[in-house]
């Protein structure tokens, strides 16, 4: 009885499984298509209704993702996306500073 409740050692299966870490994933809304969400840009509302972007993904907000290059903040401006996904209106200054940010991310 007593050796039930020992620990298993790490086997194959443990190792395994341990190894095979779920990915979250998140959709940009630019070009609609599921990525990883460490390979997103993370753009949030938050509660004084500010815009910005957040690097680290951990900021408090409403969020939305998109992928760090120009071709994707286009759509996302020219369909809406990111006003639809923040529910709020996004001011042209903030679409030019998300592309400045955009541009830093690309040098990288």
């Amino acid at each position: 009885m007593a050796e039930s409740r020992r620990r298993k050692p790490f086997g194959k299966q443990r190792m395994a499984d341990m190894m095979n870490k779920k990915i979250p994933m998140r959709q940009c809304v630019g070009c609609r298509q599921m990525k990883p969400k460490r390979e997103l840009v993370r753009v949030i509302r938050t509660a004084e209704d500010e815009l910005c972007v957040d690097i680290t993904g951990k900021k408090n907000g409403r969020g939305a993702y998109l992928c760090p290059n120009r071709e994707c903040l286009e759509r996302a401006v020219k369909g809406r996306g990111l006003e639809h996904s923040l529910k709020t209106a996004v001011p042209k200054e903030i679409y030019e500073e998300f592309e400045k940010e955009i541009e830093k991310l690309e040098i990288r």
